[in-house]
């Protein structure tokens, strides 16, 4: 693969991740990716995947290209596939359309993929790049990717609280710390996940439903608003057949202990959920771990994790968060109010959680903080 870039060639690829992006909250668990095909320095074909089961960035790019994309070349945000799916291979496409030169982003890490649509376009004579902007693209389909590299998917924490580090008053009274505008970012947050995480007391006393309530319009997306999956953890099955989650649409599974359970309750809570057993770990509750790479398994990219101080905590404390989006607000609640996580009692201070800041900005009346981890003890 030859290593120098043309000119324009970031512009394009720029183009080509701008439109993939419009697939952010529609083409789970699919990646989201975008096609620009350009000959003689114009733009005659663009193109993004919408959802799965639908035609990829590419074949929507060749279809408006026409004839003109022989010749061309054609920037793609993600490898192209070369095995059949829900829809066929786009590689083979791509040679059968005459595109000369095919730059990529980053090679696809499906195992199905993995180098083999490069190689077969190289092998019919197209000239083949890859890894330009290769950043970007792992950020866009950082889910995606942490499934297939990592087996278990990408673990966003959202977290609320007072500018005095408190996500409720002591009696539990939480509604509302945030504001509207925050409140509507998180909506945002949901649409995005593939999955969202939460315990069962979240459920129970604050009557967690955890589906996104943003109309097609205020995502800026085309047909139906797809729901996450609701996950809850709920290791005694708890969670009554009647409960406020499933009054919502959408589809609800419930990670529980498998021991001592009744049977009956369990039937009548089947019907309306799917039960999934995990391990039970001493001290700390079910197997987080096992738990992620079920849902890896089970194409699940991305999870939001929208809990209590001890759920959220037991994520931070096991080094299985890649993200921490915060919403502080400007209010006190003091120091008898409920805490932002709980976390394992720490005696020196190299043992401590260390976070990075990635991005600050204002949401309303609130700050968003987002933070990536440097190290966990």
């Amino acid at each position: 693969m030859a290593a120098a870039w043309q000119q324009d060639d970031a512009r394009f690829m720029a183009r080509a991740l701008e439109l993939a992006r419009r697939g952010s909250y529609t083409t789970d668990p699919n990646p989201r990716v975008g096609c620009v095909i350009v000959k003689d320095g114009q733009i005659v074909g663009e193109g993004w995947h919408h959802r799965a089961g639908e035609p990829h960035a590419e074949i929507l790019a060749l279809a408006q290209a026409a004839d003109q994309a022989r010749g061309a070349t054609a920037y793609i945000t993600l490898e192209p596939c070369c095995h059949h799916g829900r829809t066929p291979p786009c590689a083979p496409q791509l040679v059968a359309a005459g595109v000369q030169r095919v730059v990529t982003a980053m090679e696809d890490p499906h195992p199905a993929v993995a180098g083999q649509g490069h190689a077969l376009l190289a092998a019919a004579g197209v000239e083949v790049q890859t890894g330009l902007m290769e950043s970007e693209a792992r950020r866009l389909n950082r889910g995606f990717l942490s499934r297939h590299e990592r087996g278990r998917p990408f673990v966003t924490v959202k977290l609320a609280c007072s500018i005095d580090g408190r996500t409720a008053l002591k009696n539990g009274q939480s509604k509302w710390i945030t504001g509207e505008a925050a409140r509507t970012d998180v909506h945002r947050l949901r649409a995005a996940a593939s999955a969202v995480i939460t315990g069962i007391d979240s459920v129970l006393v604050d009557g967690a439903r955890l589906n996104v309530r943003l109309s097609a319009e205020d995502l800026g997306i085309d047909g139906p608003v797809r729901q996450p999956v609701r996950v809850v953890l709920d290791s005694k099955l708890r969670l009554p057949p009647h409960a406020t989650i499933f009054e919502e649409p959408g589809p609800v599974w419930i990670y529980h202990r498998g021991q001592a359970m009744d049977t009956a309750a369990a039937a009548l809570l089947a019907e309306k959920a799917t039960l999934l057993e995990a391990p039970w770990k001493a001290g700390v509750g079910l197997d987080l771990s096992f738990i992620l790479k079920d849902l890896a398994d089970r194409q699940i990219n991305e999870v939001l994790v929208e809990a209590g101080p001890k759920l959220a905590g037991a994520f931070v404390a096991a080094g299985l968060v890649d993200e921490l989006v915060l919403y502080q607000a400007p209010i006190m609640l003091g120091h008898e109010a409920r805490p932002l996580l709980v976390l394992p009692t720490i005696t020196r201070m190299t043992d401590r959680w260390a976070w990075r800041f990635v991005e600050t900005r204002m949401v309303g009346q609130d700050l968003r903080i987002t933070l990536v981890p440097e190290r966990t003890p």
